[in-house]
């Protein structure tokens, strides 16, 4: 009998030890803390197609991620999506021309915004507008485009 209660307890305790294991591993791989803070200013971009970009998707500029998405709407004046973009307190300087593409990290990976810093004195702020986007591409209309020149 209590070589039984301490087989239990050691199956319950390794059970525990693997789910703490695994919270663990989600909350570093997914870098739970930047969701949670609520300082920096927004931004705004215009997109043709955004393809699978996420609200909570990494904004980089060089490599870093200085910023997140926060959200996606649709503007049906001009047929466009509108992505707002919360940018670190600390990247305060950054050009007001600067351009915004949408990227995939890696072949299968996700998508995310690259900043690409433009050239003028003045940065941008709360409420600013990037003017220069790239849309995503699309893998479907990239093999669309071959088979249909394939078979002409």
């Amino acid at each position: 009998m209590k070589q039984s209660r301490t087989v239990e307890l050691g199956t319950g305790l390794f059970v525990l030890l693997g789910l703490s294991a695994l919270l663990f591993l989600t909350t570093q791989t997914s870098n739970l803390g930047t969701y949670l803070n609520n300082g920096g200013y927004n931004v705004t971009a215009r997109f043709n197609n955004v393809g699978g970009l996420a609200v909570r998707a990494p904004v980089t500029m060089a490599g870093v991620t200085i910023g997140r998405v926060e959200n996606i709407d649709f503007d049906s004046l001009d047929f466009k999506a509108v992505v707002r973009l919360r940018i670190s307190p600390e990247f305060d300087q950054i050009p007001e021309d600067s351009d915004a593409s949408i990227l995939t990290a890696g072949l299968l990976g996700g998508q995310y915004i690259g900043l690409n810093p433009g050239g003028s004195p003045d940065s941008l702020r709360e409420g600013s507008e990037i003017e220069f986007t790239q849309s995503a591409i699309v893998l479907e209309d990239l093999v669309g485009r071959f088979l249909l020149q394939a078979g002409e």
